[in-house]
């Protein structure tokens, strides 16, 4: 049965759909792109009745429908947490299990197994939901979405956060599904697009701008039109940190890790880790899911608990020699995927970029004028001023994203580490941040340390490479340093 938008509007947390008409015909599979606006979680709300209709009609019927998205994912990483049980055992919670999170939505051992071997997940089954990667994490979400043996598939930015082995592999499982299964697809990145998808839908600002075919779409002139929209942008937001540019002076080394090595109780993740970060340097981290790219960060910044039994050097002190993190984390900035689901509190989108000069979550100092005043320009060059006194959690994913790297960038930190920052950006809001962060790299006004499994997402002023590489030896990664 087809789905026909028909005069229809609906409206998120801070967000709204317009669709004056739209039909898309039973076993159609379509192509979404948004050139600005979360598109992907709302849409998905609206078709799997999460939401209704501020007015007209949406008619579909007898059609089974399951949707994977960011918003999706950290609505059950919050349940996880509530459920953390770690103050009555003696370990640390880790969520429940990856076949139990997937055997509860069919109760069917088989297709449960099934699942977890298409979907590269079997060596993962016993381990808790909370302690996997970002792209290990997305992959459960389809697993539990095709769990449900859906009619209809709503994928948003299905390969955010994937190694290129794995975006690899879902494209060439997604086009094989696309035979039983109708799916509708949102990207923020041209190059995401799959070849199979015959039918594009072009959103803009939250309306349907115009239907086409797949011909049509790769000689669409949108792309161009961003790319200098979001330039003219990015430099609004580089003249607004030169004019507050200060510099913290430091000995060599910035950062340096010896020996690095970190292990659970199951398994090593990464050992023989040796990293020296000059002043100056820019560096981006690579390697696929799961190897520990954000554990290591996490020792950087002193999230991570196992930072104090590694020998780690940072800003001439010796970890753990009675430095306070306060006195470490005020010369950080940080953006992940981590911190944006530790971000839990409900304050306002302005106290959200001010925390950035105090270091919490949540504002808990009272700030000065200049300080709100900074803020303030922030979220008029993010487009959000209409937003200032919105609480966080009722922004959509996108737009919290963009505070928190505003949140990151504020205070001009001498290290500013980015752990796929664009997670969850549209594709106007993922041009300018990477051209903010060009520009930041080539003037040194902050040494970024950069994860991002797209090559597009390269730096050109990132020179130097750190990248995990599985040792069959120890079986674990080790770290592997290179240069250009």
């Amino acid at each position: 049965m087809p789905i026909h938008f028909q005069q229809l509007a609906a409206k998120g947390n801070a967000s709204t759909l317009s669709i004056d008409n739209w039909v898309i015909e039973a076993g159609q599979s379509w192509g979404i792109f948004s050139s600005e606006g979360d598109i992907g979680s709302l849409l998905g709300d609206l078709i799997c009745s999460e939401i209704k209709p501020v007015s007209g009609n949406l008619m579909i019927e007898g059609c089974r429908v399951a949707q994977v998205s960011l918003s999706e994912q950290q609505r059950l990483l919050e349940k996880e947490i509530e459920n953390d049980d770690t103050d009555f055992l003696d370990r640390i919670d880790q969520g429940s299990s990856v076949y139990k999170l997937i055997f509860d939505v069919c109760q069917n051992d088989t297709l449960t197994l099934k699942l977890l071997d298409e979907l590269d997940l079997e060596h993962l089954k016993s381990n808790g939901f909370r302690v996997l990667s970002t792209g290990e994490t997305r992959r459960v979400m389809l697993a539990r979405a095709l769990a449900t043996k859906p009619d209809l598939l709503l994928l948003d930015n299905p390969f955010s956060g994937l190694d290129i082995a794995h975006r690899a592999s879902l494209a060439a499982y997604l086009e094989s599904l696309a035979q039983s299964v109708q799916m509708l697809i949102t990207f923020s990145r041209e190059a995401d697009m799959p070849d199979w998808i015959d039918s594009v839908a072009l959103f803009s600002g939250g309306s349907l701008d115009n239907v086409m075919d797949r011909q049509s779409w790769d000689q669409h002139p949108i792309i161009t039109q961003i790319k200098s929209q979001s330039e003219k942008q990015s430099e609004d937001m580089m003249n607004l940190i030169r004019r507050h540019q200060h510099s913290t002076h430091f000995d060599n080394p910035i950062f340096e890790l010896k020996s690095g090595h970190v292990e659970y109780t199951d398994k090593v993740i990464f050992t023989d880790v040796n990293w020296c970060i000059s002043k100056g340097q820019h560096w981006q981290v690579k390697g696929p899911n799961g190897c520990g790219k954000s554990t290591l960060l996490g020792l950087i910044f002193g999230d991570h608990p196992q930072c104090y039994s590694n020998d780690i050097h940072i800003f001439g002190k010796k970890r753990g020699s009675g430095e306070t993190i306060w006195e470490i984390k005020q010369h950080i900035g940080m953006v992940s995927s981590a911190l944006h689901l530790q971000y839990r509190v409900n304050c306002s989108a302005l106290d959200v970029i001010l925390s950035g000069f105090y270091d919490s979550i949540g504002l808990y100092s009272q700030p000065t004028r200049n300080e709100i005043n900074l803020a303030r320009e922030w979220l008029t060059i993010l487009h959000m001023g209409e937003y200032e006194k919105t609480a966080f959690k009722q922004l959509e994913y996108g737009q919290q994203r963009l505070l928190l790297i505003a949140r990151a960038i504020v205070k001009q930190p001498a290290l500013l580490i980015l752990d796929e920052p664009y997670q969850g950006l549209d594709y106007l809001g993922r041009i300018l941040v990477k051209n903010t962060l060009e520009l930041i790299a080539k003037e040194n006004l902050s040494q970024l340390l950069y994860v991002s499994h797209y090559q597009e997402d390269g730096l050109a002023s990132i020179h130097h490479f750190l990248e995990f590489k599985y040792d069959d030896t120890t079986r674990c990664y080790k770290g592997h340093i290179g240069s250009q």
